[in-house]
């Protein structure tokens, strides 16, 4: 935990980057901000981890405005009806409010929320009831994977149970209404991604295969969807 002097430390280095962003970066792209005020039209819906090292717009270069995103721990997505609330409404608002056409689900390397799964008392779970509670929504990705040691986990493992995760969040987004609709009518696509956050690389997890595919093969893939269109 942090010292009284360290947490007071770490605020006011957030306000100095408010400063540089008030100074330097808003005047730069102030047409940008100017057409953002009078409202979003963001093109994808981005389900993400909540850790601190991912950074939704930095991997996708893209700018404020271009995604909509939703950041919870483990990016789950509750199968509907499960636990109605913050998740399923910003779905339901992304599609059918904002219109976005894709809906990615973004895992990453080294993964806490499922290092917990894994090994719930090294983790001390114990101690953090609600965030046990939300990583049910993840056991099936677990119990996937079969048995294993969780003391002997290493990184390849926490790999594997993070793309197998992003599966079965891909999964429960198909149950939510306005995603079904979207997919019956052709006009909202979902994938899901791996981010290794020590290479950069990202990849992307082919449900049917289950397998990662490159992200060139997959430009490529539906390009020639586009020019058969």
């Amino acid at each position: 935990m942090p010292t009284c002097s360290e947490a007071r430390s770490s605020l006011i280095s957030l306000l100095r980057g408010v400063e540089h962003f008030n100074t330097e970066v808003f005047p730069a792209k102030e047409s940008l901000f100017a057409d953002l005020a009078d409202g979003q039209s963001p093109g994808a819906l981005f389900i993400a981890c909540a850790d601190s090292r991912i950074n939704p717009n930095l991997i996708t270069q893209t700018e404020p405005g271009d995604l909509f995103i939703l950041r919870n721990i483990g990016n789950i997505v509750p199968a509907y009806g499960e636990m109605l609330g913050g998740v399923s409404s910003a779905i339901e608002y992304a599609v059918l409010g904002l219109g976005v056409s894709s809906i990615i689900v973004c895992g990453h390397s080294d993964c806490g929320a499922m290092k917990a799964l894994m090994a719930p008392e090294k983790a001390g779970l114990d101690k953090m009831p609600t965030v046990a509670s939300w990583l049910r929504n993840a056991e099936a990705a677990r119990a996937s994977l079969g048995d294993f040691n969780a003391e002997d986990a290493g990184p390849a493992t926490v790999r594997s149970l993070s793309e197998q995760n992003v599966l079965l969040q891909i999964a429960h987004l198909r149950t939510h209404p306005a995603v079904a609709a979207g997919l019956a009518r052709g006009t909202l696509y979902l994938q899901g991604w791996f981010y290794d956050i020590g290479s950069g690389v990202i990849s992307i997890l082919d449900e049917q295969s289950r397998k990662t595919v490159s992200i060139a093969d997959t430009i490529t893939r539906l390009e020639k969807a586009e020019e058969t269109a």
